[in-house]
């Protein structure tokens, strides 16, 4: 492109964000439910569940729905559903592991058994949200990988023989460059992989507002604008104290991921990664003609520093990702949603691989926070004698693996012997985050020479290839 013709591409895509409201698209719902009243007084329940998002809402319906008679209690700090949970991109995936090569590579010997329990898990979203007839878009349609570098074309190839070698690459399809472009038109794609069971496309907010509906009309009381401040022993159970009142529950269950855990031992096995989007105006149906996407799949690139982009139900595009911003002391502020030069890299980036969408307007564009973990997959635990149960780290891909969590904190708590309480996963923790400032260095670091990489032909440097010796990694 020469260079008057790129600045007027940059000015093009800068003008394209100039009424894009800094608020996240799926929470500006007209649908969107009022907040139950905060918890005053003292409040006693069977399980006490710590967090509104979808981790805590999975765990208080299942709970009900294993026991109806388990009295339940849910803490909200601020909204059902306002912080990741209806920020996400919406891809609800089967996989536990965040992704089979992380899984491979991690459990090997568990991986036919953790890829048969996380298909097993999103048949069990679908069927959740048909029994309660929660209205959030889900649609079954897969996911497509994409190559947009030749390299990650021939990695894409090889990888598909390798499933097959393993056994793993039932449903997956490789496409190659015109297969790929038959199903979604872009200059940049060279190669593609179509999961075509193994993600479902979802309206986010609205999955975690219907989970809260159907676990009040399970008997669930639901307190929001009711942080958890402090977690005690009390007695033969365990009390938490709110600014307004306590709840002395006989188990409780932390689902607060990104925010601080009330267990203190818990904090360094997690830093929060700020993640980016942006949602398009409606397509028009010619919009929509010129790339195709008929079979509304979700897809990612495959770089190390992805995108993410699928179709709404209003045939908007969200796209997200590339950006993992990590802030020194792993803090988590409500001015960090917000990132204009991200917004400004991510609408140039929209444009090279949609160039077809030139004119079209972002409405949306906002930011939250991730909580990501060496492993870059969930990690789960007990304390106080096995009356806490926690789950955390699910590095971006928990909209699908938190029910399988929840179910695993509930096995915990209950003190079964499960199939999901006897894998390698459960019982074996990530290596923590070191303290500041070798953490804020180490994971600055590691983007840098993901970025490299990336430029580079894919080809990881000695810090990367140390990193992946050591099982260690950073992600969003």
């Amino acid at each position: 492109m020469a260079p008057s013709a790129m600045s007027r591409g940059k000015d093009n895509w800068i003008s394209a964000l100039s009424e894009a409201q800094p608020v996240p698209y799926w929470l500006e719902d007209p649908g969107k439910p009022h907040p139950e009243p905060a918890l005053t007084g003292t409040e006693t329940c069977d399980l006490l569940v710590v967090g509104g998002g979808y981790s805590g809402l999975w765990t208080a319906l299942n709970a009900k729905e294993r026991d109806p008679r388990r009295d339940v209690v849910l803490l909200e700090g601020r909204e059902v559903g306002w912080a990741a949970s209806g920020r996400n991109g919406g891809f609800c995936a089967a996989s536990l592991t965040h992704g089979l090569p992380n899984g491979l590579t991690r459990w090997p010997d568990e991986i036919h058994r953790l890829e048969e329990l996380g298909r097993r898990n999103l048949d069990g979203i679908e069927a959740a949200v048909a029994r309660h007839g929660i209205d959030c878009d889900f649609e079954r349609t897969g996911e497509i990988d994409v190559a947009t570098e030749t390299y990650q074309a021939r990695e894409l190839r090889d990888w598909h023989r390798e499933m097959e070698a393993e056994g793993l690459a039932d449903g997956i399809e490789f496409l190659d460059a015109d297969a790929v472009r038959e199903q979604v038109d872009s200059p940049t794609f060279e190669a593609g992989l179509w999961d075509r069971r193994g993600v479902a496309m979802l309206h986010p907010a609205k999955l975690a507002w219907g989970l809260k509906r159907a676990c009040m009309e399970l008997g669930v009381r639901v307190y929001e604008h009711t942080p958890a401040l402090t977690l005690k022993q009390y007695g033969a159970g365990m009390a938490v104290r709110t600014p307004y009142g306590s709840v002395r529950a006989r188990g409780v269950a932390l689902g607060t991921n990104i925010f601080p855990s009330l267990l203190r031992r818990v904090r360094s096995y997690t830093v929060p990664v700020y993640d980016y989007a942006l949602m398009t105006e409606p397509l028009s149906a010619g919009q929509l003609a010129s790339i195709g996407w008929k079979n509304r799949q979700g897809l990612g690139d495959s770089a190390n520093q992805f995108h993410y982009f699928r179709l709404s139900a209003d045939n908007r595009i969200l796209w997200g990702g590339y950006d993992a911003v990590h802030h020194y002391g792993g803090r988590v502020r409500a001015e960090y949603d917000d990132r204009p030069e991200t917004y400004a890299k991510l609408a140039g980036h929209f444009f090279t691989c949609f160039p077809q969408l030139e004119g079209v307007r972002f409405t949306h564009a906002w930011g939250g926070a991730i909580d990501t973990c060496s492993r870059f997959s969930a990690f789960f635990g007990t304390a106080h004698q096995g009356k806490v149960a926690y789950a955390a780290g699910y590095t971006g891909l928990g909209v699908g693996a938190t029910r399988f969590g929840a179910d695993v904190m509930l096995d915990l708590l209950d003190g079964e012997r499960t199939e999901r309480t006897e894998l390698e996963m459960v019982r074996r923790k990530p290596l923590p985050f070191p303290p500041e400032p070798f953490a804020w260095t180490g994971i600055a670091l590691t983007k840098w020479s993901l970025a490299r990489a990336d430029a580079h032909g894919g080809r990881r440097n000695l810090w990367l290839r140390t990193m992946d010796r050591l099982g260690l990694g950073f992600d969003s």
